[in-house]
């Protein structure tokens, strides 16, 4: 008999999750090494790791991972590609915190990258992380397969553009100045935030070979698990503080974004979660236990407190 998605206890996903995200920790540092000799060039790859190993929730790797076990794939063979992900993720978290985006202080708790050195290294350092992530991918050590690297570079190199997080970040920045509607909020964080979320998910199934109806189904996963992160994002965003979060609150009522709270209300944008979650929880449920990671992951992006 197949078990259920409740016979994976949440005990077992904490450890799960806390081994990936050490896990993904180990690899990033191996990957972001200090030359010897090049002391002076030294400086960027400091605040690169700075950017990509001051911890954080791992989430994208996480659903790299999960998705990937969906097909018997475990952590080891994913590993690379789930922390090149990240690098690109830690990049764009190194811009937004600039002056000239966010102008945040603080993120994970700890100064930001341009506090810690100065704008221009932050700049340098998140342009080195992208980078790097690309050079990762298309590495022979993160899959055998080259049409399976030029899969993973293609899909990462979408996600991040400018139809997806790139183009995402332009409508946030015209957000401060003009009110979106409901629709194009929608797009924003579909883009945004969404896009590579979604991607991480594809990512799995690509290292793993999964086929058409497979990946269908963790595309729909992706987007809805994309939206609802960003739906609590701007909950938690409004009701925490700076001291839970590990950046700064109210960030976007200062800057008088509207948010699809402010479309919706607090009680229906949570429920807009929970139905996302649902629907993404609904669209795995092929795989029998092997789905128990990302279900549970699916809980923790709605109930999370960071």
């Amino acid at each position: 008999m197949t078990k259920a998605f409740s016979d994976y206890q949440a005990t077992d996903f904490q450890n799960d999750l806390a081994q990936t995200a050490k896990s993904v920790e180990s690899t990033l540092a191996s990957l972001l090494t200090i030359a010897h000799g090049n002391e002076r060039e030294n400086q960027v790859i400091e605040a690169m790791r700075q950017g990509a190993l001051a911890g954080g929730k791992r989430l994208r790797p996480a659903l790299t991972v999960g998705a990937a076990r969906l097909f018997g794939v475990e952590l080891d063979n994913v590993l690379i590609t789930a922390s090149a992900i990240e690098m690109l993720h830690s990049y764009s978290l190194v811009h937004d915190d600039l002056p000239a985006m966010d102008d945040s202080p603080l993120r994970r708790g700890k100064p930001t990258v341009h506090v810690l050195y100065d704008e221009a290294t932050a700049v340098l350092a998140g342009d080195g992380l992208l980078t790097k992530a690309f050079e990762v991918l298309s590495a022979e050590a993160t899959h055998p397969d080259p049409l399976v690297r030029c899969q993973l570079v293609t899909g990462l190199a979408k996600a991040a553009g400018e139809r997806g997080m790139i183009g995402g970040q332009m409508l946030d920045m015209i957000a401060e100045e003009t009110d979106l509607s409901e629709v194009e909020i929608v797009r924003l964080q579909q883009k945004k935030t969404g896009a590579l979320i979604a991607f991480s998910c594809e990512a799995g199934g690509i290292c793993a070979g999964a086929g058409e109806r497979e990946m269908a189904s963790l595309k729909i996963y992706g987007a809805n698990i994309g939206l609802a992160f960003q739906i609590v994002d701007d909950l938690l965003d409004l009701e925490s503080t700076a001291e839970t979060l590990g950046k700064p609150a109210g960030r976007d009522k200062e800057a008088g974004k509207l948010t699809l709270i402010d479309i919706y209300g607090l009680d229906a944008a949570r429920a807009k979660a929970q139905m996302l979650v649902k629907e993404a929880q609904d669209a795995i449920t092929w795989a029998g236990e092997k789905a128990g990671f990302l279900h549970r992951l699916a809980e923790f992006v709605l109930h999370r407190s960071y």
